[in-house]
């Protein structure tokens, strides 16, 4: 194709966006809003994923050693057997006496009387890797020989796994529905578009314009409308997102839960939001002309 041919065919595209001006202006409203709230989902998503690691670092299985088992030396050399456990990041030794000393400092001393160190066990609080594994962890090292007992909050992680993974399918459906919605919307905006210039396509046909000639103006009329749309899509949200997280930290709730950085998903979400914009236009350009080019 000619370069006179290319800066023609856009100019064209162009020209088609002042034409309709309204409808354009639908178009990329309707493209914003969908990104908006596609991209609210997918931060929401992020942010409980982000939780719900930070809860599993900090998540604790207490692994008790068998009382048979005395001296301090021997109940340490337990963690290698531990850490070799699949599913486990650390594990940091308690001995009797720090245990003890940990008890006292929670407890009135007086409650503490008579008794010393040997009523307490050796123990290890172990870190794991992914709490969805929990079960099958605290099993796994209730059969390593010198541990008496684990204690695992199993009923609390299958919740947050569970949270999680309803978070997950939900933003995947609500994603997939206002794509869907978006590229409907423009398909039938350019649609309107092509409708006033059905006999100008039918001439063209006549006098042999191939299809790509007709297409590429509506392709680049929807590439142009999708791009804008993503792109203010993405401003919005990272506006929105500032003043939200400036206003968590603002409150009391902010000293305990904290939102991932915008920069950190800046660029992915940029790439997404244009590639997500440009698609939509194209597709919907594409569609829009198919039945118009069967003349």
């Amino acid at each position: 194709m000619s370069l006179s041919k290319s800066a023609y065919l856009i100019r064209e595209g162009f020209r088609s966006i002042r034409t309709h001006g309204f409808m354009s202006f639908a178009s990329v409203t309707i493209i914003t809003a969908c990104l908006i709230i596609m991209g609210s989902i997918t931060l929401l998503s992020l942010n409980i994923d982000a939780l719900i690691a930070d809860l599993e670092q900090q998540n604790e299985v207490v692994a008790f050693v068998d009382e048979s088992i005395v001296d301090e030396a021997s109940a340490e050399a337990l963690k290698t057997d531990i850490m070799n456990v699949p599913n486990v990041w650390g594990a940091d030794f308690v001995s009797r006496d720090a245990a003890m000393t940990s008890f006292m400092s929670k407890y009135d001393d007086r409650l503490m009387e008579g008794i010393d160190s040997t009523v307490f066990r050796h123990r290890f609080v172990i870190h794991l890797t992914d709490i969805s594994q929990m079960a099958d962890t605290k099993a796994e090292l209730e059969a390593i020989p010198g541990i008496a007992k684990v204690n695992a909050q199993i009923e609390y992680a299958d919740r947050f796994v569970r949270i999680r993974n309803i978070v997950s399918v939900v933003s995947l459906i609500l994603t997939v529905i206002l794509t869907f919605v978006s590229f409907f919307i423009m398909s039938n905006t350019i649609k309107l578009t092509t409708f006033g210039r059905r006999e100008e396509i039918a001439i063209m046909k006549m006098v042999g314009a191939t299809n790509s000639f007709i297409r590429t103006p509506f392709v680049i009329e929807g590439l142009i409308l999708g791009l804008l749309g993503g792109l203010l899509g993405f401003l919005a949200v990272w506006g929105i997102y500032t003043v939200l997280n400036s206003s968590l930290l603002d409150t009391l709730t902010g000293s305990f839960v904290s939102l991932i950085p915008f920069n950190r998903v800046m660029f992915p979400m940029l790439a997404a939001y244009v590639g997500v914009g440009v698609l939509i236009g194209v597709f919907g350009g594409v569609n829009a002309i198919r039945n118009y080019l069967k003349v």
